[in-house]
C-alpha cells in the first residue's frame, strides 16, 4: 500500500481509517426472503459487503420462505437480485465464494418442523463453514410475524445466546401502529432475545447524510453557536414521495403517512438536528440525546389548526397520468387513511424555546425529496433601500437527505453590476458526490454490518421508540374523529390546509 494514497473504505474502522470493519464468523438468515425488500435491498447489500471484503469467508446466508424450492432454485434468485440491483461491480470470485455458504429453508411461520430444519442448517454452518455460532435473523415479514417468529425461534433454541456465540434480531419497521401495540411486540420479543441483541432497522439512519448531520454541527465551529433560538426562527424537515403505493394497497391502507414515516424517520431526523452534543457518539450517548429530544417533545393545543392531512387523488405525474388512491388497487373507496400528513411540534428546551419543527411528508407529491431545513430570523436591521431587499428571503441551512446529498446555504449577495444596491438570494451548494471519491455505502450494507458487528449506534432504542408513540398517538386519535382527509391533486405538494397551516404562523412551506 502506498502510504501517501491510502485505499479508504466507505465503511472503515473509525479506530484506524485505513482499516475496513471486517465481520467476523457468522450468517444472516432472513425470513420473507422472496419479498421486495429482500430482493430489492437485503440480498444486494450483503453481495456488495462481500465484494468489499468486509465479510468473512465463512459467511453464510440461509433464505427462509413458503416456496417449494431448493437452494439451487434459491441460489439463482439471489444471483438475479444482486445482478439487478448491487451497487459494486459484479465478480465471479465474489460470487463463487459466497455462493458456497448459501442456504434455502422451506416453511411456513407456524410449522415447528420447518424451524427444526432451520437449526439443522445452522448447525450444518457450523460445522462446514465455521460460522461459530453467530447468527442474526432478519424478520423482513408483517409487523403480526414477529411475535410467531420470535416464539419458533425460542421453542428450536436458535434465540439462545451463550459466552461464545451470539445470536441477533434485527426487525423491521414499523414497530407497532401505536404505544401499546409497541410495547406488546417489545415484550414478546425481549422474551426471547436478550434487550441488547435486538435491532431496529431504520434505513434513514444509516444514510451518509444523516450521519452527517452530527459532522455539521459538531465538527464545524460556525454551525453550532447559531443552531438555536436566538438566531432559528423554525425549522422544516419533510420527506415527499413522487410515487403512490404501488402494490402496498394491503399494508399502506389503515397505516398511513404519519404512521408509516413521521413516527420513525422524522422524529428521528428531529431528534439528531435537535439534539445536544453528546458526551461520545456511542450508542449510550447518541441515545441519551436523542431521547432528551423526543421528551421534550409537545404538543400544540389546538391540534386543528396545527396537523394537516390529504389523500392523493388523480392527477398528472410528470408526463403519466396518476389515478387517486381511492382509485389504487386493493384500497377501499370509503378509506379514511392518508397519504399526506403534516405536524407542527415544539420543543421545549432552552436551546429551542419558541421555535416551531414542521414536518410533513406524503406520496404524489411534485418530487422525490428528503431535507432538513433549518430557517433563520431576518436580520433585525437592514440598512438598505425597501426596493434593494425585495427579493431576499431568510438565511437558510438545507441538508439533503436524498437524492444528491448534500447541504445547501441560502443567504443574500448583491447582484452584480451598476452603482446601486440590490440584495438577493443566492445559494451556495455542497455535493457529497462531487466532493470525495469514496463511494457512499448503500444505507442497508451499513446497517446489516453494524448488526453483524454488535454495533448499536444507528439503531432506534425501545425508549425512542415508545417516546415517538407518544407524540404520534394523540395525533391519530384526533384525525380519527375528522372523516375523510382532504384531496389534492397528484404532482402538487399537498393539501391547502397544510398550507394554511403555515400561513397561520405567517410562514410557507420551502420549495425544494
Amino acid at each position: 500500500m502506498n502510504e501517501s494514497s491510502p485505499w479508504i473504505n466507505p465503511l472503515r474502522d473509525p479506530r484506524d481509517l485505513r482499516m475496513p470493519r471486517i465481520a467476523g464468523p457468522c450468517s444472516l438468515v432472513i425470513f420473507g426472503v422472496t419479498g421486495d425488500l429482500s430482493r430489492k435491498k437485503l440480498l444486494p447489500a450483503v453481495y456488495d459487503l462481500a465484494n468489499r471484503g468486509l465479510l468473512p469467508p465463512s459467511f453464510g446466508l440461509i433464505g427462509f420462505a413458503r416456496r417449494d424450492w431448493t437452494t439451487e432454485h434459491f441460489v439463482d434468485f439471489v444471483k438475479d437480485a444482486v445482478r439487478d440491483r448491487c451497487r459494486t461491480p459484479f465478480k465471479e470470485s465474489t460470487w463463487s465464494n459466497l455462493i458456497h455458504g448459501i442456504r434455502f429453508v422451506q416453511g411456513t411461520f407456524d410449522d415447528p418442523a420447518a424451524f427444526d430444519r432451520l437449526s439443522d442448517t445452522v448447525a450444518e454452518l457450523d460445522r462446514d463453514r465455521g460460522t461459530r455460532g453467530n447468527h442474526a435473523f432478519y424478520m423482513s415479514v408483517p409487523p403480526k410475524a414477529f411475535p410467531i417468529v420470535s416464539k419458533q425461534l425460542a421453542a428450536s433454541g436458535l434465540a439462545r445466546s451463550d459466552r461464545d456465540a451470539w445470536r441477533r434480531v434485527i426487525i423491521e419497521k414499523p414497530f407497532g401502529h401505536d404505544l401499546t401495540s409497541a410495547k406488546e411486540l417489545d415484550r414478546v420479543v425481549s422474551e426471547v432475545f436478550d434487550p441488547n441483541s435486538v435491532f431496529r432497522i431504520d434505513h434513514y439512519l444509516g444514510k451518509e447524510t444523516v450521519q452527517n448531520i452530527l459532522a455539521l454541527r459538531f465538527a464545524n465551529s460556525m454551525y453550532e453557536p447559531i443552531w438555536n433560538s436566538n438566531y432559528v426562527d423554525h425549522v422544516q424537515i419533510t420527506m415527499a414521495e413522487d410515487i403512490g403505493i404501488g402494490g402496498r394497497a394491503g399494508y399502506y391502507d389503515g397505516i398511513g403517512a404519519a404512521r408509516d414515516v413521521i413516527q420513525n424517520h422524522l422524529l428521528q431526523l428531529m431528534a439528531l438536528t435537535a439534539m445536544e452534543e453528546p458526551v461520545s457518539f456511542s450508542a449510550a450517548d447518541l441515545t441519551a440525546e436523542k431521547t432528551k429530544v423526543l421528551s421534550a417533545v409537545r404538543l400544540p393545543k389546538d391540534l386543528s389548526l396545527n396537523t394537516a392531512r390529504g389523500q392523493y387523488g388523480p392527477g398528472w405525474q410528470g408526463s403519466h397520468r396518476a389515478v387517486g388512491y381511492l382509485d389504487e388497487k386493493g384500497i377501499d373507496p370509503s378509506s379514511t387513511t392518508e397519504t399526506y400528513a403534516a405536524i407542527r411540534l415544539d420543543v421545549d428546551t432552552r436551546r429551542w424555546a419558541g421555535v416551531p419543527f414542521y414536518l410533513r411528508t406524503g406520496k404524489r407529491l411534485g418530487k422525490r425529496v428528503t431535507e432538513i431545513a433549518v430557517i433563520f430570523k431576518r436580520a433585525p436591521h437592514l440598512p438598505f433601500e425597501q426596493t434593494a431587499v425585495r427579493e431576499l428571503g431568510n438565511n437558510a441551512i438545507v441538508i439533503r437527505v436524498q437524492p444528491d446529498e448534500g447541504v445547501t446555504m441560502r443567504f443574500g449577495a448583491k447582484v452584480p453590476g451598476g452603482t446601486a444596491m440590490e440584495v438577493r438570494d443566492v445559494s451556495m451548494d455542497f455535493s457529497y458526490g462531487r466532493s470525495f471519491t469514496e463511494s457512499s455505502p448503500e444505507a442497508y450494507e451499513r446497517l446489516i454490518l453494524d448488526v453483524l458487528l454488535g454495533d448499536p449506534p444507528l439503531f432506534p432504542t425501545t425508549e425512542e421508540v415508545n417516546l415517538s408513540w407518544r407524540i404520534l398517538d394523540p395525533i391519530e386519535e384526533f384525525w380519527a374523529t375528522l372523516g375523510q382527509p382532504q384531496s389534492y391533486r397528484s404532482g402538487t405538494w399537498g393539501p391547502s390546509e397544510a398550507d394554511e397551516m403555515l400561513a397561520r404562523d405567517g410562514r410557507h412551506w420551502r420549495m425544494p
